[in-house]
């Protein structure tokens, strides 16, 4: 699952291709986005700062209601399980990203593998989005099985959205956005390198 992306693009740049509304200033949002940091979307038309990860508070062993954990990811196929389905009915946003990387390797040994589209430098994976307490606008990315050179590395894969599906994910019916999010078919680019696999804030595996 994508536990780690890149934006290596300004925000400008974003704003031209995404053909979002601008004036956004925005500081701390590194070209790295790991869950539970600020990232960049486009939701409502607009260049947004939002946290990657819907807020999870899980039990502790007495029942104590422990700290909240980011839930960065989200099947497709659990997109109508309460934790998702408003979100998923209302608030769909793109998530514009330059590549991402995945965990593999031998267990305790793991690298970074980075996956981006040959073809497209900049390109939007499928997200939803909501308002929390916790941590204002916040987001996570919508997964999907994996296919051709992808599923060598992962099973699943972020959605990635064509660019004459922008329209229809953000403002189609449920049933339209459910439709388009399946595995992306065009050409990946595989960057296998040495760098360990780390996470800055415990990345979450939960898939509610």
């Amino acid at each position: 699952m994508c536990n780690l992306y890149r934006l290596k693009k300004s925000q400008s740049e974003v704003e031209l291709f995404f053909n979002a509304l601008g004036n956004l200033k925005v500081a701390n949002i590194n070209e790295e986005v790991f869950p539970g940091y600020p990232g960049l979307t486009v939701a409502d038309n607009q260049l947004k700062k939002m946290t990657w990860g819907f807020p999870f508070y899980g039990r502790g062993k007495n029942g104590q209601r422990l700290k909240p954990r980011p839930v960065n990811n989200a099947r497709t196929d659990k997109l109508s399980r309460p934790f998702w389905r408003s979100s998923f009915q209302k608030r769909r946003c793109l998530i514009p990203i330059t590549a991402w990387a995945e965990a593999e390797g031998p267990s305790g040994n793991k690298n970074r593998t980075w996956l981006s589209l040959r073809n497209d430098p900049l390109f939007a994976c499928a997200g939803v989005w909501k308002k929390s307490e916790e941590w204002g606008d916040c987001y996570s990315m919508i997964m999907t099985e994996s296919s051709g050179d992808v599923s060598e590395v992962h099973n699943r894969m972020p959605v990635i959205l064509s660019h004459e599906d922008y329209d229809l994910w953000t403002g189609g019916s449920p049933a339209e956005a459910l439709d388009i999010c399946r595995p992306w078919l065009g050409p990946v680019s595989v960057q296998r390198t040495d760098q360990p696999w780390s996470s800055k804030s415990g990345v979450d595996r939960l898939l509610l």
